[in-house]
């Protein structure tokens, strides 16, 4: 890929991802498969005014070494100096980067439950540090390609060209060719304006009908509201979370969700891919899940505690969005999510709660945000897909229509 669109990309998160302000801290995640990107990137933060960028770099063949040898304890603890970093970031409010490139099956063959059940401990444990910089500092998930990724998606190809074929469908579907700056402020309008509709209508409860089998409906809070795109921190500074991003999304009211979904497309958890599932609620929370592969896997996920059964978001995004009109499987839940509506479960979002500002993270959840350790999204959209919205008069709004905006 020609080292200038790169560059582009990169100006993109360090500049409209996370807004880096100057004299910040930025942490970036990233695994090894580019680091010249990772280069470039840290390169356009301090461009952007960083005062220092820390890369914390990821393997994934070493954490499968991990998890073979070490024991269920040892995988499971969260050690001083891991608590002094996150203490780190709670007093300094870094920039955080995600960049993502991990083959979807990379964790495929470790051994479970005790891989699981060690990640489920040591959630609980940071959980109240991720907690303590909700909505207070800026954070992106973006992705470049990874050469086991490239070659799942593009098997056909040579490494070389599966690499090229997939930095290709993640700058089309990230709107980093020409001007990214200025089509993202154009996509961000669409994204605002929609929600500010959706926001007008007074909405209830949507009702979920597919032709695959789903019949759900899920209760909204009276006080919620649809959000999407950029956001602000309570400071206002303004970043973009997901590079790319396509979705309308609320958090619903916590205990109101009933029926069945089928999900369209994989579900990438704990480094495994869980396929051809459905979930089925009642009173708000999940009492039946099948899958045809890794069923055990997804029992885990939605026990990984109190609030892992119970939903945190629905988000619409519909067909015929460019990753969706790409025709790519990536594999990836930043990617699939923004190619159809997709439901979360685990952790609700504060920000979808008018006056969140004002409100304490414990006021939130008052008002039926959800609350959990995780947050785990699948696709439930295609376009046979219908929702309709019901007001608290009883009037049907329909919102979707064969897997598309009905307005």
């Amino acid at each position: 890929m020609k080292k200038t669109i790169l560059k582009n990309y990169a100006r993109l998160i360090a500049r409209v991802g996370v807004n880096v302000q100057k004299g910040q801290e930025v942490i970036l995640t990233a695994g090894l498969d580019q680091p010249e990107f990772v280069r470039l990137l840290a390169e356009e933060c301090y461009r952007a005014g960083a005062r220092k960028v820390r890369v914390e770099w990821e393997y994934d063949p070493l954490t499968k070494v991990h998890a073979k040898w070490q024991k269920e304890k040892v995988l499971s603890e969260v050690t001083e100096w891991e608590k002094a970093k996150l203490q780190h970031m709670v007093d300094t409010l870094p920039c955080r980067i995600f960049l993502e490139s991990s083959d979807p099956d990379a964790l495929s063959g470790v051994p479970q439950p005790k891989y699981s059940d060690a990640m489920q401990a040591r959630r609980r444990i940071t959980k109240p540090y991720r907690d303590a910089i909700e909505n207070v500092h800026q954070w992106c998930i973006a992705a470049v390609p990874g050469e086991a990724w490239a070659k799942k998606l593009f098997p056909g190809l040579t490494k070389k060209q599966a690499e090229e074929k997939l930095w290709e469908a993640i700058l089309k579907a990230s709107r980093a060719w020409d001007d990214p700056v200025k089509a993202w402020q154009e996509h961000n309008t669409d994204l605002h304006e929609r929600c500010a509709f959706l926001n007008s209508l007074g909405l209830k409860k949507l009702h979920y009908t597919s032709k695959k089998g789903t019949d759900f409906t899920v209760g909204l809070i009276e006080d919620g509201m649809f959000v999407a795109g950029a956001s602000d921190t309570l400071k206002g500074v303004t970043y973009n979370p997901n590079i790319p991003s396509e979705e309308v999304f609320i958090s619903p009211m916590r205990g109101e969700a009933e029926g069945i979904v089928y999900a369209t497309k994989p579900l990438s958890f704990m480094g495994q891919l869980i396929e051809d599932f459905s979930v089925r609620f009642e009173g708000g929370k999940v009492v039946e899940v099948h899958a045809g592969k890794n069923e055990e896997l997804l029992k885990k996920m939605v026990s990984m505690d109190e609030g892992a059964s119970y939903l945190g978001e629905c988000a619409l995004v519909p067909a015929g969005s460019p990753i969706d009109a790409s025709g790519i499987l990536f594999y990836n839940t930043l990617f699939d999510e923004n190619a159809a509506c997709h439901l979360a479960l685990g952790e609700g979002f504060p920000e979808c709660v008018k006056g969140f500002e004002d409100m304490t993270l414990e006021e939130c959840r008052k008002k039926g945000i959800n609350e959990s350790i995780i947050h785990e999204d699948f696709m439930i959209g295609d376009d046979t897909l219908n929702i309709d919205g019901i007001t608290a008069s009883g009037k049907l709004i329909h919102i979707f229509k064969n897997g598309a905006w009905a307005f």
